[in-house]
């Protein structure tokens, strides 16, 4: 693809820094380097991929803007597949917006957000799984994250997908030629062929199974605590967080909206969300609280329910754990500290399947303990495991649950034995929904969305 216009941007965050760099990109980059840049030693003609030491000048007066390095890197060997110049100035916002300025001024235009990586996607430097690893690597948090990010941006899980995608377009064409020669009988086995399928449609789910763990190490654990009033959730928010940063009084209903806060377990970042109590809201302000409650409730990892230990189990308790004994809870039996009218027994009974952990946010027993049935939970108890490849985007994760069941339809019309031709209708359909992950059947729409995320100057 040929873009006719030059784009540029400043690639480093804003403020005061050592370093400042700015990109430019497209067919008129090297000419206005030349029209800005002077080398110190004179160079006639600048070499690509070369680091060359120079002055930025003011194109209008010849005033000496900055001290740079420059480097030119011509197509296609450069990050877009296009002429592409960086300039490294000092750093500081007055200076590297002046540079643009110039450099806009020359001939360029200021870049959108993620423009480059865009242009990069759409001269085939990338596909648009790799496009997005870019992001997610800038965006890590975790050395985990970091890896796998790096796996996708390697190509790993394009390789993947496109060997997917080759075995299905190898069923496509035996089906087609079962359409086209309806009457040669050797062109198409078609129990083989759902056979096939049952292969494809496993690895797919094999895919899938690793979207839990990955989204985590991409994006961390979002751990919601509730409870009724009063039993010690902002307590133990605190003491988790080893601060004090909720308000705890003995009054029921002091927390109203929730509070958010972020440790780290394990390296993996853990978002704690201390909401309001769970009662028959008095007014219209705890009425909007409990709503946010239930929102929180339903986007989470991880629910700590938290109870109070030293008090019988009421009508409230059992609604909440009813509320949330098909999530991954956590019942926490708090005040460890004071005589127990809770004993975990009864708490495996309410809630089957779920271990109960004894603890004292006052005092921090039981704690450490806690933090570990966290991680555990969250990542599935394979927080140590290692598949070979893991999807962490939602967008991936989409794409693979229809093809999944595109295919499966198609292996079912099979055993019914519909003619080839629906079939066929519900393969291709499967191919372009895996083509969307690596940018081969994506709408427009769907690329602006995904490149508007990044920053400008990427």
């Amino acid at each position: 693809m040929v873009l006719s216009d030059t784009i540029a941007a400043i690639a480093t965050p804003p403020g005061t820094g050592g370093i400042g760099l700015i990109r430019i990109t497209g067919p008129r980059s090297e000419e206005i380097a030349h029209k800005l840049f002077k080398a110190r030693h004179g160079a006639a003609r600048l070499q690509s991929h070369r680091l060359y030491h120079g002055d930025i000048v003011s194109s209008a007066t010849g005033t000496v803007l900055d001290e740079v390095l420059l480097t030119i890197m011509r197509k296609p060997r450069s990050y877009t597949g296009e002429d592409t110049v960086e300039i490294s100035c000092h750093g500081g916002s007055l200076i590297t917006e002046t540079i643009l300025s110039e450099i806009l001024k020359s001939g360029a235009r200021l870049a959108e957000p993620g423009e480059f990586t865009k242009r990069a996607f759409l001269n085939n430097r990338i596909d648009l799984s790799q496009a997005e690893a870019v992001l997610d690597i800038i965006m890590a948090s975790t050395d985990r994250a970091r890896e796998l990010a790096l796996s996708h941006l390697k190509g790993d899980l394009s390789l993947r997908i496109e060997g997917i995608r080759t075995a299905v377009r190898d069923i496509l064409a035996m089906l087609e030629a079962a359409i086209d020669f309806p009457e040669d009988e050797t062109a198409v086995s078609f129990h083989p062929v759902a056979d096939k399928l049952q292969t494809i449609i496993e690895e797919i789910q094999v895919l899938l199974s690793t979207y839990e763990e990955g989204k985590i190490y991409r994006q961390g654990i979002n751990a919601v605590i509730t409870g009724k009033p009063n039993v010690g959730k902002s307590s133990l928010l605190n003491r988790l967080l080893g601060e004090k940063r909720a308000i705890v009084t003995p009054l029921p209903g002091t927390t109203r909206d929730f509070i958010e806060e972020t440790i780290r377990i394990r390296g993996v970042p853990l978002k704690l969300t201390d909401t309001a109590g769970i009662r028959t809201p008095e007014n219209m302000i705890e009425k909007e609280g409990l709503d946010f409650v239930q929102e929180r409730l339903s986007l989470a990892d991880v629910v700590i329910l938290v109870l109070d230990g030293s008090s019988e189990l009421t009508k409230e308790d059992l609604a909440i754990m009813e509320i949330n004994k098909t999530r991954k809870t956590i019942p926490v039996i708090n005040k460890a500290d004071l005589p127990h009218r809770i004993s975990t027994t009864e708490i495996r009974d309410l809630l089957p399947g779920m271990d109960p952990l004894r603890i004292s946010a006052k005092y921090g027993e039981g704690v450490p303990d806690l933090k570990e049935a966290i991680y555990n939970l969250a990542m599935g108890n394979s927080g140590v495991s290692a598949p070979a490849l893991f999807i962490t985007n939602i967008r991936h994760k989409t794409a693979l649950e229809k093809t999944a069941g595109l295919l499966t339809q198609a292996s079912e019309e099979i055993h019914r034995n519909s003619p080839p031709e629906l079939v066929s209708l519900d393969i291709r359909d499967a191919l372009e929904s895996m083509g969307e992950i690596t940018g081969k059947t994506t709408s427009e729409e769907v690329l602006d969305r995904i490149f508007s995320s990044f920053c400008v100057g990427k």
